[in-house]
């Protein structure tokens, strides 16, 4: 698969969902304190009014969040649909389409870079490329936060909400993107994972690196 196909499906796969996935998981953080907690360290070292982008945003509930935190924070994303719920629900904030890959960021203009479950469409040899992406626009000494779920094969979503669209949903195992972080240049803060519970059904990862 190139870059344009991996791109292209995802961007159609939310665009088709959008409104349906905003409303599903509008609430979902709320009932998620591990989650917040691990936001919440990432918040503290990058600093009250630290820029961040918040990169595959999608409807911005992370964004918003990292906001509340106090954080000077931008979301991006390629699906247009999911900005346009995102803008609607946070009209302060900024955000803009675009890829994780090609970020239109000066070289180290951010103290942070927030990944959240956002990597788990890149092809694995695509990931030193994005790895290397958010490095370059970290500041040194800038974090990284990254969440992704756990396992050896993707999980495939066919036809969500009735929509025709299918896309794979790729599973990580955390050791092997700690590897791949740290050969891209970063030094790995913390590395959890969340036992499967609810309507996760595999265990989930939270990574926070330096730059």
């Amino acid at each position: 698969m190139t870059d344009a196909d991996f791109l292209t499906s995802s961007r159609v796969f939310y665009d088709a969902i959008a409104e349906d996935y905003d409303e599903r998981f509008r609430d979902a953080l709320a009932e998620m304190p591990l989650e917040r907690a691990m936001i919440g360290v990432f918040a503290e070292l990058v600093g009250r009014g630290g820029a961040v982008a918040d990169l595959g945003c999608g409807p911005g509930r992370v964004t918003g969040h990292l906001a509340a935190l106090g954080l000077d924070v931008f979301g991006l994303d390629l699906s247009s649909s999911m900005l346009e719920i995102a803008r609607r629900e946070n009209p302060d904030l900024l955000f803009v389409q675009g890829s994780m890959l090609e970020l239109d960021v000066a070289d180290g203009s951010l103290a942070g870079v927030v990944s959240w479950y956002s990597s788990i469409h890149t092809p694995v040899d695509e990931l030193p490329s994005l790895f290397r992406e958010f490095l370059r626009v970290l500041a040194p000494g800038g974090h990284l936060l990254i969440g992704f779920q756990v396992g050896d094969e993707p999980k495939r979503h066919e036809r969500p909400w009735g929509h025709d669209v299918t896309l794979d949903f790729q599973r990580r195992q955390p050791d092997r993107i700690a590897g791949l972080l740290t050969t891209a240049g970063f030094e790995i803060v913390s590395q959890t994972v969340r036992a499967a519970q609810n309507e996760a059904q595999v265990p989930q990862a939270f990574l926070i690196a330096r730059a």
